[in-house]
């Protein structure tokens, strides 16, 4: 259907946006339409990592941890 097709593709450029880092997850999430777990959730179905860490913010983590 049209609103199908119409919440496909607002998932599909939030998701975008969010892994160019043009939006945060909840901006993202609202511009889906969707919860932002929602939206957190349904990165893996677009193959986009749901947390993004340069390798010294992770070597920082694994420091803290």
């Amino acid at each position: 259907t049209a609103d199908q097709a119409s919440r496909t593709v607002l998932m599909a450029a939030a998701v975008k946006f969010f892994e160019m880092g043009r939006l945060s997850s909840g901006a993202a999430a609202r511009l889906a339409g969707v919860p932002r777990v929602v939206f957190l959730s349904r990165l893996a179905d677009y193959g986009v990592d749901t947390f993004r860490l340069t390798e010294t913010e992770l070597q920082r983590e694994t420091r803290l941890g």
